[in-house]
């Protein structure tokens, strides 16, 4: 078997031997690029084989150097790292010296993942998706390498085509300080083409949103008793509070805007999640509920007081002292128990998406929009 050229064997070792940082292997114009505290050097290879074979080569010697095994990044690990089971800085700074971008995504996956570690690895292999996978990360948040990911995604938001991950980066972006107000009101101006971007904010600032309607016409009524009630802890009254102000109706409209003209499944299933997320602090249960309709007749169930739930007591003392609100604290129930769930007897049987999509899951999304038109004051 044939060996690496004289000239690449004899750099590569000289690169090998300074203290690096990262290393990342263009297979295109076949040359190694190592990151070291003084900066970047390169190395231009010349092969003596076919390039894939001896792109190999190189990875073996690397290999070789530094973890002391010419095998390269194992085959069977790439799960295992991907699943965050890489965790010693030791060993996530070697992954990045092996010149392997599935050993860089296993440091990006990882919990000890650092706001050093993730300028190296985002050097060694910038992506969308290692910068949302970062911008998870507390430490990289709030370190230096938050703004520069959060302007990478920013930049790179009109070339996404799924979704689902113009719906995360937007999510992740908006986390405190990564980016200006004129960009954030960008953003949520671009939600009125691609309600995407509008579902991202529902999940990372439903109680902030950039616009501003009325209050609930009731909420004038009951604020007072809503208040004193919520001052105790009643979580049904502090929830009815948040709901009924201006902001939780920029949420409801805002969800009510998506629910309209829904692009795909990934939108109308995280738009779900965001709203029973909103309403989960009367979650009464965790069991995940397959049937709007089981949610309709277990929440009425519970208002009656013919089911029991931890929330029970609170339910009893809000609708004792306001019984004009019965209708609103069902529908906050019912959708506290709302998810992703209810829509795969639906979606696991069809593909559509748009309008065809939305007909399909109208016996769902209709007692739904129910609920929150009450809370929003349209429907009684």
């Amino acid at each position: 078997m044939s060996q690496l050229s004289n000239e690449d064997n004899l750099r590569l070792n000289v690169l090998l031997t300074q203290p690096l940082q990262a290393v990342r292997i263009d297979e295109g114009k076949m040359i190694v690029h190592g990151l070291t505290e003084r900066g970047e050097a390169k190395v231009p290879l010349n092969p003596n084989c076919k390039d894939e074979m001896y792109v190999r080569r190189v990875k073996e010697l690397i290999s070789t150097h530094v973890i002391g095994s010419p095998g390269g990044y194992p085959v069977y690990l790439k799960r295992w790292t991907r699943m965050g089971q890489a965790r010693s800085e030791k060993s996530l700074e070697n992954l990045l010296k092996l010149g392997e971008p599935e050993a860089v995504v296993a440091v990006v996956h990882a919990p000890g993942l650092s706001n050093e570690l993730a300028r190296r690895a985002w050097w060694a292999m910038s992506s969308s998706e290692n910068a949302r996978r970062m911008l998870r990360n507390q430490d990289v948040v709030q370190g230096n390498m938050g703004k520069i990911l959060a302007e990478f995604l920013l930049e790179f938001l009109p070339f996404e085509a799924e979704p689902r991950d113009i719906i995360e980066s937007v999510r992740l972006v908006l986390q405190p300080g990564l980016i200006s107000e004129e960009e954030r009101e960008g953003l949520w101006s671009k939600g009125q083409r691609k309600n995407a971007y509008r579902v991202g904010f529902l999940h990372a600032e439903p109680d902030t949103l950039p616009e501003h309607i009325s209050a609930h016409p009731l909420l004038d009524q009951y604020r007072a008793q809503l208040k004193e009630l919520a001052g105790t802890g009643n979580v049904a009254a502090g929830l009815l509070l948040r709901v009924m102000d201006s902001p939780g109706q920029v949420f409801l409209r805002t969800v009510d805007t998506v629910m309209q003209k829904p692009a795909n499944q990934d939108v109308v299933v995280s738009l779900m999640v965001a709203l029973g997320n909103y309403f989960q602090t009367l979650q009464p249960h965790q069991e995940r509920r397959r049937e709007i309709d089981e949610i309709l007749i277990e929440s009425e169930a519970m208002i009656e007081g013919s089911l029991e739930c931890c929330h029970t007591p609170a339910m009893k003392e809000l609708l004792a002292r306001m019984p004009g609100l019965r209708a609103h604290l069902k529908a906050m129930l019912s959708l506290s128990l709302v998810g992703e769930y209810i829509l795969n007897p639906v979606l696991s049987t069809t593909d559509a998406m748009g309008t065809v999509m939305r007909r399909k899951l109208e016996p769902i999304i209709g007692p739904i929009e129910t609920h929150y038109n009450i809370l929003r004051g349209t429907q009684s």
